[in-house]
């Protein structure tokens, strides 16, 4: 076990970073990069840490991950400190261990692997820490895309060591029924919102989603509901809001997501003319650590590369070949490839330690060997990219 690997990965996770506050783990993560010996590193205006190992030629690879979490919920939910780093069994444990600012000190440490033999390098390995995933994925990533221009972008989202191809995209989708405020005690005087919503919750919920054979079906669920006004005591609430979780698939469009409601409320308004509802997408800002405000309207596009995609088979040998028995797969939630992928059409991959499933749950942890692995595995990710075969990096 490398003590200085293992400890920067606690150092991380006792660092507190969630969305909006990650200045101190980027200064954190910046200072491990220079120790190391990157040649160029820096902090971009929206506060993502960027560090650049110099080869000799024009190409780049981006191992991107993110420097946020989320919140740690009741502490009473958690037998381990969220902020301890404490190892257990072979585990480390806190907030952000899986998801996933362990992954990230392993890209930086396996891009530093490649320092002794970076001449042999044809291109430059980037790494970037960035702000901000939790709340929208891939909009903060966007200003390193754009300072980089990379050919390769490697996402260390938790895989379980597979490589992944693909994933779903999601969008928020918000819809609003309306309707007439009166006492409750009147009702006919008014026209309750709420009735209108219960009208059209089922049939958003009946529409035909598509499927792909790779990724799976496309998903629409209702995530929240609230009347308005609220608390309505003795009120016919005037208006409903109704929040749904859209996962997206390769290709579909944000009129792909809202033309079928519309429809489904156009419908509705020929059948009873006090029927009245609008949908659209919903749209967030955050102001960054720096105080830099970034935004997006909440639609994060799918993506899917084919297996035999020169860059997939490539890198899915060399891992092979590392003794790695990764296997091809998709992520089932949402990454900053979206951005990458989904948005720019840039080759992708996600290679990460850990499970999907360990991401935002109490007690979070990571596997140590898993970790030590993730560190050979971006080490080989490179190699196979930026070096010729007949001078590959040694392992």
């Amino acid at each position: 076990m490398n003590q200085d690997f293992i400890s920067d990965c606690q150092k991380a996770v006792r660092i507190p970073s969630e969305s909006g506050k990650e200045k101190d783990v980027a200064a954190f993560i910046m200072t491990v990069m220079e120790k190391l010996g990157f040649d160029e590193v820096r902090i971009d205006a929206v506060g993502n840490v960027v560090g650049r190992i110099r080869g000799n030629g024009s190409s780049a690879v981006l191992f991107e991950g993110h420097m946020d979490t989320v919140g740690v919920g009741d502490r009473a939910d958690w037998i381990f400190d969220p902020f301890g780093g404490q190892i257990d069994c072979g585990r480390i444990y806190g907030r952000g261990t899986s998801d996933m600012k362990c992954a990230l000190i392993a890209m930086v440490y396996g891009a530093a692997d490649l320092i002794p033999e970076k001449e042999k390098l044809q291109g430059d390995v980037i790494v970037a820490g960035v702000v901000c995933e939790e709340e929208f994925e891939g909009v903060a990533q966007g200003t390193v895309l754009d300072a980089v221009n990379p050919d390769l972008v490697v996402i260390g989202e938790a895989s379980e060591l597979n490589l992944n191809i693909g994933q779903r995209g999601r969008a928020e989708v918000v819809v609003v029924t309306h309707g007439k405020s009166a006492h409750s005690s009147n009702p006919q005087a008014g026209i309750n919102a709420i009735k209108n919503m219960v009208r059209l919750i089922p049939e958003i919920h009946a529409m035909k989603l598509p499927k792909d054979d790779f990724l799976g079906a496309a998903i629409i669920e209702n995530t929240d509901i609230i009347s308005e006004p609220y608390p309505g005591a003795s009120v016919i609430p005037s208006s409903c809001r109704a929040t749904f979780d859209r996962r997206l698939l390769p290709g579909e469009t944000e009129e792909d997501v809202l033309k079928p409601i519309e429809g489904i409320i156009d419908k509705l308004k020929k059948e009873d003319k006090d029927f009245s509802a609008e949908v659209y997408l919903a749209r967030a800002e955050k102001q960054c650590y720096t105080g830099i405000t970034i935004g997006s309207t909440r639609f994060f596009p799918a993506w899917r590369f084919g297996e035999n995609e020169p860059f997939v088979s490539k890198v899915h040998s060399a891992l092979r070949e590392a003794g790695f028995s990764s296997s091809i797969s998709s992520y089932s939630f949402c990454t900053d490839a979206s951005q990458s992928a989904g948005v720019r059409g840039i080759p992708c991959l996600g290679f990460g330690p850990s499970k999907e499933s360990l991401a935002h749950v109490a007690d979070e942890y990571i596997l140590i060997e898993e970790l030590e692995k993730a560190r050979l595995g971006y080490k080989v990710i490179a190699s196979a990219v930026l070096c010729p075969d007949v001078n590959k990096v040694q392992e």
